[in-house]
């Protein structure tokens, strides 16, 4: 079995977000495995020290329009592929390129625009955005494409149907293991802290999560709720009416708050994945979570809710998570890493 000789491609190469953080552990974790990897990125922000990845920095582009910002570093990266020419690499892009064999779809497809009434789908950036995720998707190049969960899978299936020759199964992200771990607890009849993390407060479904709380303090008195990421000036507003019982932390590390959680509520509209979740469940914590969350699908049934359920029937499931004491369960950056050199096993031919 030869070597795997990887070239990675993100435009911030840092854990800086969901995708960024997704492709800087990936990377890291092939890189100690032995592969030999390369990242092609616009900027690097982290610190790299220690590790064996060769970095290439191409350079920032303009960021305005986002779909000519796409285009301007899909050129850098053909530019340095065309210059650098090996035929025995695989290249793995995470962004709108045009050289890539394998591509990772961390997104719900831009072709959901298609729902749209007709008056909003004319727009030159409408068809540019169409036009390089098509790209992406049929490149005669491409060998495969990757969904980070079966959700995004199902909905690359319902707008590009055509697609099942190359779409492999997903590879979901991971957690790293030093998380601390909730102790055991008892909650009490009135109590508990009831946790919520995310910074796009509306996609995650924070309005939804004070409804919740709310309904659920009329049982629960004394109800905690921490509400971790979103600027706390942006979001005060949502709890009008409320006496304390709340804490607004705004943007900050959540991997120590979860050990102090006895619920994690997560009742997103739109969650590819759902990365503050699998580190709840790291941290033994009991979730929550609407069945729009792309892990959804691994979790037990009754720790997923319908989104269009009411905040009395998401109450009532949310008092009876805070009673049950929740097993750790990591699925690992290495077991990430080993999952994805599979997929890469699955189209090593690629000349």
């Amino acid at each position: 079995m030869k070597p795997l000789k990887l070239v990675h491609i993100v435009r911030r190469y840092g854990a800086v977000g969901g995708m960024e953080r997704y492709v800087w552990e990936l990377t890291h974790e092939l890189a100690a495995m032995g592969y030999q990897v390369t990242v092609l990125c616009e900027t690097l922000e982290g610190d790299n020290t220690g590790s064996n990845i060769n970095i290439v920095t191409l350079g920032s582009v303009q960021k305005k329009p986002r779909w000519m910002a796409h285009l301007r570093f899909s050129r850098k990266v053909s530019q340095w592929v065309a210059a650098n020419p090996d035929s025995s690499r695989i290249i793995h892009s995470h962004e709108r390129t045009s050289v890539h064999h394998v591509t990772t779809f961390h997104g719900p497809p831009f072709a959901s625009v298609r729902n749209k009434p007709l008056w909003k789908r004319i727009s030159l950036r409408i068809y540019a955005n169409l036009w390089l995720e098509k790209r992406e998707l049929y490149g005669s190049q491409v060998k495969a494409v990757i969904p980070n969960s079966p959700l995004i899978a199902a909905s690359l299936l319902q707008y590009y149907p055509d697609l099942t020759a190359t779409l492999l199964e997903p590879v979901v992200p991971g957690v790293r293991g030093d998380i601390p771990v909730r102790p055991l607890r008892d909650v009490g009849e009135n109590g508990g802290v009831i946790g919520f993390v995310g910074k796009e407060w509306k996609r995650k479904g924070l309005h939804i999560a004070v409804a919740i709380v709310a309904e659920l303090r009329r049982r629960r008195p004394d109800i905690e709720f921490v509400v971790v990421g979103p600027e706390p000036a942006s979001v005060r507003f949502l709890f009008n009416g409320w006496n304390g019982g709340y804490t607004l932390l705004g943007e900050t590390d959540a991997t120590p708050l979860y050990a102090g959680f006895d619920l994690l509520l997560h009742p997103a509209r739109q969650e590819p994945y759902g990365m503050v979740i699998a580190e709840a469940r790291a941290a033994a914590v009991p979730v929550l979570v609407s069945n729009q969350c792309g892990i959804s699908s691994e979790l037990d049934p009754v720790q997923v809710m319908n989104l269009s359920a009411d905040s009395i029937e998401w109450s009532y499931a949310c008092e009876q998570m805070l009673n049950q004491q929740a097993e750790r369960y990591i699925h690992s950056w290495r077991d990430v890493a080993a999952e994805q050199v599979s997929r890469y096993r699955e189209i090593e031919t690629i000349n």
